[in-house]
């Protein structure tokens, strides 16, 4: 949850779809046995538009009132709740907060049933994952983190230098953003191994994002985004990864492209 927020509205709303299919309805089951009975309160982290909320609140029981997170003032007022409901029906009480992880504070969780977030981890840094934890902990609440990279793209038809642009994309995660030095790939098991660090209990759950021909808005946005990743961290790539883009939205518009990005959702909770 930096200042500046890492994803667009428009983004948000051409991944939707895709994300809801990816995450683990089995883990929010579990989270949702973990609940305490009568109403709960959970801190969603950089909100956004609320999608993660949209998905989960009607898996789980209420009465609910979420704290939505987020460090861009901007994209919260793209919040579009209005219709979410609890498992039984209930509407949901919404309250923001405008904030970033730099700040977030050990009792920033107080009176949280739960705390959850998506797509999130990857852009934060290791301390600002320990500041999360060490949050989590102190307040007892579950979390529920879905929807972080692994690192691995998997592009059927194969093309020789899908492994050179993976590498400098994943480089690119890693990078070291304004003083921060990102996770990336790494974010879902730094995390699950704080949470394992401070004795609590972890399940977690391969997540992937599968896209072929009825996705091609969302395979076209996100193989440009892809490529111009690595191209900012290996310049040198530049013209090669020109005639890949080529290539691959030929495939795209021939309908023959299938992309598989890693995902990995983590729940941690106390013993």
């Amino acid at each position: 949850m930096s200042s500046v927020s890492t994803a667009t509205p428009s983004w948000l709303a051409l991944r939707s779809a895709a994300d809801d299919a990816a995450r683990s309805t089995e883990l929010a089951a579990v989270l949702a046995r973990l609940l305490p009975s009568g109403p709960v309160v959970l801190h969603d982290l950089g909100a956004g538009t609320g999608g993660m909320t949209r998905w989960l609140a009607p898996r789980l029981p209420g009465p609910q009132e979420w704290v939505l997170r987020d460090g861009d003032a901007g994209i919260l007022e793209h919040l579009d709740l209005d219709a979410v409901a609890d498992d039984a029906g209930r509407p949901i009480r919404i309250l923001t907060s405008v904030e970033v992880l730099e700040a977030l504070d050990a009792r920033a969780f107080a009176g949280a049933s739960a705390v959850t977030a998506s797509a999130l981890l990857d852009v934060v840094t290791r301390d600002e994952a320990a500041r999360i934890v060490r949050a989590c902990v102190a307040a007892g609440a579950p979390a529920f983190f879905s929807l972080s990279v692994m690192g691995v793209v998997v592009l059927d038809p194969p093309d020789d230098i899908d492994a050179t642009l993976g590498d400098a994309f994943n480089a690119h995660q890693r990078r070291d953003a304004d003083g921060r030095r990102l996770l990336g790939p790494d974010a879902a098991p730094v995390l699950a191994r704080l949470f394992a660090d401070a004795g609590w209990r972890i399940r977690t759950s391969s997540t992937p994002w599968h896209l072929g021909p009825a996705d091609a808005p969302l395979v076209a946005a996100w193989l440009d985004g892809w490529v111009d990743a690595a191209v900012e961290q290996r310049p040198e790539l530049a013209d090669d990864a020109a005639a890949y883009l080529a290539r691959r939205s030929a495939q795209l518009d021939e309908g023959t492209l299938r992309v598989a990005v890693s995902h990995q959702d983590v729940l941690a909770w106390p013993r």
